[in-house]
């Protein structure tokens, strides 16, 4: 079964009318709406929110964003500071999202959002660089094959669509599920790629309670009707912890199901996750106390937090913490001065932090080792 093209048809066919069956109840932030054209709100097909994790400032990513809902709503939220780019295969919903791109800029203030032509598993291609190549150079042999293709990786290491490191969030809004199996691994990779350390995911999607059988798959109505593509639930966040994610986590969980198929529950979810910090972490007096209301948890690094209990951790971690979808379980004590010599962090520093040191900062930190200072 040919997934790209069944998908591409059943959404072209949902940017020139309404396809109810593509759609998920959402609660949307009716104050960003307001400003949305009608054609625009008709033509959404999502399962979720992923715009509330958008902070001022961000630069934004919206993988497969359609009609462009999802990025007039981040649009308002970045500010003038922040800017949103929206990448879909589907020239239709690309059209029809710029059709708009003018008047939403008038009605913001700023025209914040650019709209890429190009597939979310390979963010570095661009699509149309590669109908303009194609115009001028097409494939009708082995060679010419071979020189698209050699053109191919030198357009995405030279002038890639989404340049490595460059992205502060990235969102997506019932997607993900929509891209054939064998590339979903790439997909993924190419998420972690083009995010900047420290950068964080919010993908809505579908997902299944079980795995969805072969003949499921091979149902082309099923595929691009955002169902026998999805995850099933634990793959969905292994795949983002194998990738390197860390604070994989459902933040939101639809408890009763979309739709239910062959007994297969399919429900609408929030994954959120960060991309690790690449800086050397350092010891500058940062503690954390985890609130419960476990006895205790472990982090994707393996680090054990106990219930109360003041425990120091790097800034890079203290950060990760504070930004992660698991801060509001953490009570989280910033040292009163920060200064410029601090030790080099090591795991073995990951002990209990007296009260009287998370009092008053690096004044009783030994900065004396592995020092920072030159």
């Amino acid at each position: 079964m040919d997934v790209k093209s069944s998908v591409l048809e059943r959404y072209s066919e949902g940017a020139k009318e309404q396809q109810a069956d593509l759609c998920c109840p959402v609660d949307y932030n009716t104050d960003l709406l307001k400003i949305l054209p009608q054609e625009i709100l008709e033509r959404d097909y999502g399962c979720g929110d992923p715009s509330r994790y958008v902070r001022e400032g961000d630069t934004v990513l919206d993988l497969g964003s359609g009609g462009g809902k999802i990025c007039y709503i981040a649009a308002q939220l970045v500010g003038d500071s922040g800017r949103v780019i929206g990448v879909d295969m589907n020239a239709d919903m690309l059209a029809l999202a710029k059709k708009y791109q003018q008047e939403m800029a008038d009605k913001i203030g700023s025209d914040r959002v650019t709209f890429h032509f190009g597939h979310i598993q390979d963010l570095a291609l661009d699509l149309n660089a590669a109908d303009e190549y194609l115009k001028a150079n097409p494939v009708n042999n082995k060679q010419s094959l071979a020189s698209f293709e050699l053109w191919q990786q030198q357009q995405k290491q030279s002038s890639p669509l989404i340049a490595d490191n460059s992205v502060d969030l990235i969102v997506s809004n019932c997607v993900l599920n929509l891209v054939d199996d064998t590339q979903k691994v790439q997909l993924i990779s190419e998420i972690f790629r083009v995010l900047k350390p420290g950068g964080r995911v919010a993908i809505s999607d579908i997902i299944s309670d079980e795995f969805v059988p072969s003949e499921m798959k091979a149902d082309p109505e099923l595929w691009s009707g955002c169902i026998s593509g999805v995850f099933q639930e634990k793959e969905f966040l292994q795949k983002f912890l194998n990738a390197g994610f860390y604070s994989v986590a459902y933040d939101k969980w639809e408890q009763t199901p979309w739709k239910t198929i062959n007994n297969i529950e399919f429900r609408s979810v929030t994954l959120t996750a960060t991309k690790p910090e690449l800086n050397q972490a350092y010891d500058k007096g940062y503690t954390v106390i985890y609130k419960g209301p476990y006895g205790s948890i472990t982090d994707d690094k393996g680090l054990t937090f106990t219930r109360g209990v003041r425990v120091a951790v790097s800034d890079v971690h203290f950060n990760a913490i504070k930004s992660s979808a698991a801060s509001d379980d953490f009570i989280l004590i910033e040292p009163k001065e920060l200064a410029c010599c601090a030790a080099v962090w090591e795991q073995s520093m990951f002990v209990e932090r007296s009260v009287s040191e998370s009092k008053i900062g690096l004044s009783n930190i030994d900065t004396t080792t592995n020092s920072c200072c030159g």
